[in-house]
Order: C-alpha cells, then structure tokens, then sequence
C-alpha cells in the first residue's frame, strides 16, 4: 500500500484509534469532538446512519481544534462521498467494497478506509486505492484474525471495526492492527445524542486510550 500518510491517517497512526460515532442525533458535534480530543481520541467518524449527518459534520468542521480530524463512515454512494467532502470530512469509511465511494475520494485526494473481512475483499479494497481496510464486523473473528490476514498482507493497514471494546482492542493491536474503532464503549448513542455529557465522554476515551497503551 504505497499511499503516504495524511494528516488524518497519521493521527489515527499515533492514536491507534478512532471514534466511530453512530447516534439518532448529535445536538453538540464540536463539543462532543472537543471531549474525544481532550480523552486522547482524536479522529472521529460520524456516520451517513445518522440523520443530517452532513450538517452535524459542517458544524462539527467550523468549530474543530487544532489536530481534530473529522470523517464520514458508512458512505455508500458517490453523492453521499461527495456530500461528506463538502461538509468537510478528511477521510471516507465504507463498510463494504464501494468503488464509487473510491473514485470520488481519490479526486479529492483524501484517504478512504474500505470495509471488507475476506482475504479476497482485502485485495478488492487495496486495487480500489484504500488507504486503509476496516476489518467488518470484527466480531466476528478473534483477534488472530489480523494476525493472520497480515500474513499474505503484510503492508496493508488493517484497522478492526464492530465490537472492538475495552476488553479486546488491545488484543487487536498486538495480533497488527495499524488501529482499532471504537463505538459503544466510548461513544454509546443515548448519551450522545442526550448531550451535555461532555465530561463522561472523554472519561470513557480515556479509560479507552489507557486500555490501549
């Protein structure tokens, strides 16, 4: 994989992790970032399941902090891919081979991470450009899983999504995950879309960075 790493994949790098943020709604995007930020997590992912999740993004980017990085997950279609873009997302997720979603990111010169979980769907992702290949749904395989797709792919980044939690993620990044997504354990949906938990969402990014180190 010959692609350099962006600003937004070298900070996931120095983390080894991003938050993956899926609510029904998100009322203060900036202070929810700025409360990942402040735990150690600082590239967050919000997702197309959410609704207006392109506006949350656009108010999300107009506020962000310095070394923040925002991106768009579950993007499916070219229009969604552009949409992000607009609203200032610095790196696409798929959960799935998306070749559209691939095209409009390698024109706007921003790394995507495509999902995928067989050996034949890695190689799928990596001709499709990824910068990275999200494991999905990780919880589907034990850690060794990594370990074991790093045998015939060695230089791939490989980063475990769905059902990566404080008790396993560190066993992702030693069987060579190049990162892992948080959800649930950091960011759960009712306290998230409740706001004003700012306080208890960078306690849990904390207990989640230290789970890691």
């Amino acid at each position: 994989m010959n692609q350099q790493l962006s600003g937004a994949l070298n900070v996931i790098a120095t983390d080894r992790v991003l938050a993956v943020v899926r609510a029904p709604s998100v009322p203060d995007p900036a202070g929810l970032c700025d409360a990942l930020a402040e735990g150690g997590i600082r590239a967050v992912e919000f997702t197309f399941t959410t609704p207006g999740v392109a506006d949350i993004l656009a108010r999300a980017a107009a506020a962000r902090r310095p070394g923040t990085h925002l991106g768009a997950g579950t993007v499916l279609t070219a229009g969604q891919a552009e949409a992000a873009i607009d609203a200032g997302a610095e790196f696409l997720v798929t959960p799935a081979l998306r070749p559209e979603v691939a095209r409009v990111a390698a024109r706007a010169d921003i790394p995507v991470l495509m999902g995928a979980l067989t050996p034949t769907e890695v190689l799928g992702a990596m001709d499709l450009g990824a910068a990275a290949v999200k494991i999905f749904p990780a919880s589907s395989h034990s850690p060794k899983y990594i370990k074991d797709l790093r045998g015939p792919f060695p230089d791939v980044r490989l980063v475990p999504s769905g059902g990566v939690n404080l008790g396993n993620a560190r066993a992702f990044l030693d069987h060579g995950a190049f990162a892992v997504c948080c959800g649930t354990d950091v960011v759960p949906p009712d306290l998230v879309a409740a706001g004003g938990n700012e306080l208890e969402i960078r306690g849990r990014a904390a207990a989640f960075v230290a789970a890691i180190r």
